[in-house]
């Protein structure tokens, strides 16, 4: 099989779906995808920290940490990123304190344990149920992101933000946060479901984007198979092949109950309009 050098996946991609759930760390069975990711030529599996029994995540105790490292080191595919789903049930910015204060608390220790696995970014997303809906809100996420920030600069991991925040109003944010500790992860489905222009998206923030969901979704719609819906990758990866992206393509694509033969369908899809449509315009790599 292929190394696809630069190609992870989000987790459960591979695996049927856990308690029915589209997307969820799937616990007790977890280290079965590395290996399936290995055959695949896959280079990272971006992590699921969720709010469904929490502290039973390996991301979250000693010995958890210890079997990510083991089964990692047997099959050479890493730990990259952290997708901090455990944000959109305790967001940082609700207006209620005690939530806050509990989304902030997991995420500083998920920012401890992140740096023994050599991790680089940590999402959080802020779209759907927690988007930022007012002003009130992002002030409140700026106000109770200072501890996070800080020891994030410390480990030097960056906190990717996920919003469906217009183009310029992510620049302003971003602006408003004052450090580079934090970037952008950039989902090509939910911009396209938006009716976002991918590039006047990269003109104003592309330099700050260090992870990206590959995703297809309808305009104002649902998720569907790569390459189905609105989503104009040929136009994504022609700007983003512009501003010198270094930072892994993570598969979060639409999946069925099992997900391993969609999977392997979407992969060869994004694989042939990569190398048409990315690499050779950077000459640098291949995948």
């Amino acid at each position: 099989m292929k190394s696809h050098k630069k190609l992870g996946i989000m987790q459960g991609r591979l695996l049927p779906k856990y308690q029915g759930r589209f997307q969820a760390h799937p616990l007790g069975y977890w280290q079965d995808e590395f290996m399936i990711a290995q055959k695949m030529g896959l280079c990272c599996i971006e992590f699921i920290c969720d709010a469904d029994q929490v502290e039973k995540n390996p991301l979250m105790n000693e010995p958890g940490i210890a079997q990510i490292r083991n089964v990692s080191a047997q099959t050479g595919v890493c730990v990259q990123t952290i997708c901090a789903d455990y944000a959109m049930e305790f967001p940082l910015h609700s207006e209620a304190p005690k939530v806050a204060a509990e989304s902030g608390r997991i995420l500083l220790g998920l920012l401890q344990n992140a740096k023994k696995l050599g991790v680089t970014d940590i999402v959080i997303p802020c779209v759907d149920q927690t988007a930022f809906n007012d002003e009130a809100a992002q002030l409140r996420f700026i106000k109770n992101i200072g501890p996070i920030m800080e020891l994030a600069e410390k480990l030097a991991i960056n906190l990717a933000l996920e919003t469906d925040l217009p183009p310029n109003h992510v620049g302003a944010f971003l602006d408003a946060l004052d450090s580079k500790i934090f970037t952008v992860n950039y989902d090509t489905g939910n911009s396209a479901a938006l009716g976002y222009d991918p590039v006047e998206e990269l003109a104003v923030y592309g330099t700050r984007i260090s992870d990206i969901h590959l995703k297809d979704r309808l305009r104002g719609g649902k998720s569907v198979e790569l390459g189905t819906g609105d989503t104009d990758f040929e136009k994504f990866f022609k700007a983003l092949a512009e501003i010198n992206y270094t930072g892994p393509f993570i598969m979060q694509a639409y999946r069925d109950d099992e997900g391993l033969q969609i999977f392997q369908k979407q992969l060869a899809w994004i694989t042939s309009k990569l190398e048409e449509w990315y690499y050779p315009l950077d000459g640098r790599k291949n995948i």
